[in-house]
């Protein structure tokens, strides 16, 4: 617990991958402080994730931070974790003839920066015999996707940021954020923190934060998402089966410890909240399964759903706050916050440390100004 007045190079509000993997970036040069309001960090949507590294999902600012995380995924420092961090997942995106067009806008997209590949409708159905062939009238294959074990990835950031001396509080919601001369008070529910500068890595809750310190916000949108886990037919799932996504959105699927894991792919409009699975939405799921598969959904094993903030365009706010000095935006990741965190990580610790943009970052088509809080776009407000 904090003392009355404790002092850090840093704090970090938020231990969800965001926070903690800045944390541990931080930690090795920086006395760093990271707190969260749960009993446990990655408690919201770290804990909730579909848990899937894709070169090719999001936007391309995101699709370039994901590349550029591939190196660590891949070779983590040693010790980092106890076994490998990505477990090889083919991606299938699928078409009906309504939303057949979205393969080849997908491909044009994508080609060259990934393995991925148009198929017949007829090799989908060689990959997932479950499909239906009107759902499968086209396809996108991607090779080079993976599993994410999220436990281990998150973990091995705590556990890094604390073996470099981090600190970590947890029941620690902020309560009151002032700026002082020489940086922030934060008044939290475990004691006082005193840093020049904070960074907000405060998930959904991230602009009514920056409201609290009297910052402009980003017009961050927290989203709803729905997922299920189910048995496979006759109780069976084939591990080697790929992940299924509707072009249209509509829908994922994808095999997960013997079973099936589904979403309808929502973005419902929420406040920041303990997300909860509305029923309608577990109907439109199902509905959305068995229409596109040949196999009845019955009954749900598991339900859940969990928040993926965005900003308008969708790419994370990355950088120092214009209006002030030493409040540090590690916002709006959306749903790709996991698959990007080893990259966006590196580069906020680095601007946070007064240093530019990692060259390998940059190499891969990421700028500054992509993710820039005073970045055009932005539907925030100004501090009052």
């Amino acid at each position: 617990m904090a003392s009355s007045d404790s002092y850090a190079d840093v704090v970090v509000i938020g231990a969800g991958i965001a926070g903690a993997s800045v944390a541990a970036e931080l930690a090795a040069s920086r006395r760093v402080v990271l707190l969260e309001r749960e009993a446990q960090p990655g408690y919201h949507t770290t804990g909730r994730s579909a848990a899937l590294y894709s070169p090719t999902y999001g936007p391309p600012a995101i699709r370039a931070l994901t590349r550029a995380s591939a190196a660590f995924f891949r070779n983590p420092p040693a010790g980092f974790a106890a076994h490998a961090l990505l477990r090889p997942r083919k991606v299938l995106t699928v078409a009906d003839a309504a939303s057949a067009g979205a393969i080849a806008a997908a491909y044009a997209e994508v080609k060259g920066r990934s393995d991925v590949a148009p198929i017949s409708g007829e090799e989908a159905r060689r990959l997932m015999p479950l499909l239906r062939p009107e759902h499968s009238v086209a396809a996108l294959l991607e090779s080079d996707a993976a599993d994410i074990d999220v436990h281990a990835l998150h973990h091995g950031y705590l556990r890094r940021m604390k073996e470099e001396g981090g600190v970590l509080e947890t029941a620690a919601e902020v309560r009151a954020l002032t700026r002082t001369g020489d940086g922030w008070q934060l008044e939290t529910a475990r004691g006082i923190w005193r840093a020049p500068v904070l960074v907000n890595a405060a998930g959904a809750w991230a602009d009514e934060l920056a409201a609290l310190a009297g910052v402009a916000t980003v017009g961050l949108t927290p989203k709803r998402r729905t997922a299920l886990i189910v048995d496979g037919p006759d109780g069976r799932v084939d591990d080697d089966w790929p992940m299924v996504v509707a072009a249209d959105e509509a829908f994922y699927m994808k095999p997960d410890a013997g079973r099936l894991f589904l979403s309808p792919a929502d973005e419902t409009p929420s406040a920041p909240c303990d997300a909860q699975p509305e029923e309608i939405d577990v109907a439109i799921c199902i509905d959305r399964i068995e229409r596109a598969f040949d196999f009845p959904v019955k009954r749900v094993l598991n339900k859940w759903a969990g928040l993926r903030s965005f900003v308008a365009d969708k790419t994370p706010v990355v950088g120092f706050a214009p209006d002030a000095p030493g409040f540090f935006w590690l916002a709006g990741q959306g749903g790709y916050g996991i698959q990007s965190a080893p990259a966006v990580s590196r580069l906020a610790a680095a601007l946070v440390m007064g240093e530019g943009l990692p060259a390998d970052i940059g190499d891969e088509g990421v700028t500054l100004a992509d993710l820039a809080p005073a970045r055009g776009g932005l539907d925030g407000e100004k501090a009052q």
